[in-house]
């Protein structure tokens, strides 16, 4: 895939929150995983935290704290995560790289949770600021119609799905606020596999979805 290829982007705030390290993991996640898709986003990143660099290099020095030595080391004592750039994705079956080491495997490894209507899920291990999960749809089906509380994050692995703002294709990334009311439906000609993030709950219109909300974690 080329970057031709992608029709929808990470935006600029995305890109910077990402590069400043300040983006809950579960969104973190999702970004590298688009990153590793998409050429384009891949150079801006890499744009953003070259201007970072070269921030840090001109901002006044402060004293450490006297522990800071003590403290560092304790972090990688303990297995504290290096991010590192996002390189091409890596593809040995299905699953882009960054994706891989949260599923374990790729995606045959992906230990799925039926939710209704064919569709299911898989709960990814992420920090609480905000959840991530791995959504199969089947083809034609769709996803209830619903809205948000906060903001979501929809990236397409394989397949492609259609809602009301546009088509969205493998590489393309929706990102949905409070104002976005929509029903996504999976394309006809195969089963779309996305990576959604949310930091808040979402907003179902119907009452078995509602019903359903507090187990299925969405």
């Amino acid at each position: 895939m080329t970057m031709h290829d992608i029709n929808h982007h990470l935006t600029d705030k995305l890109l910077m929150a990402y590069a400043a390290g300040a983006l809950p993991e579960a969104f973190g996640l999702t970004v590298a995983t688009h990153v590793s898709m998409c050429d384009e986003c891949r150079a801006r990143l890499g744009a953003y935290e070259s201007l970072g660099g070269a921030v840090l290099e001109r901002a006044e020095t402060v004293a450490m704290a006297g522990d800071s030595l003590t403290v560092t080391m304790a972090r990688i004592r303990d297995g504290a995560p290096v991010r590192e750039m996002p390189g091409p994705r890596r593809r040995s079956g299905g699953l882009p790289a960054p994706l891989q080491d949260y599923v374990g495997g790729d995606l045959g490894d992906v230990r799925w949770r039926p939710v209704g209507m064919g569709v299911k899920q898989a709960i990814l291990p992420t920090s609480r600021e905000a959840t991530a999960r791995l959504l199969y749809i089947p083809a034609g089906a769709a996803v209830p119609d619903h809205g948000h509380r906060g903001t979501e994050l929809t990236l397409v692995l394989q397949g492609a799905f259609v809602d009301e703002t546009d088509r969205f294709g493998p590489g393309d990334l929706e990102v949905a606020d409070e104002d976005l009311h929509h029903m996504p439906v999976a394309d006809i000609g195969a089963d779309c596999i996305c990576l959604a993030a949310t930091d808040a709950p979402l907003r179902f219109r119907g009452m078995i979805p509602r019903l359903a909300q507090p187990f299925l974690r969405i």
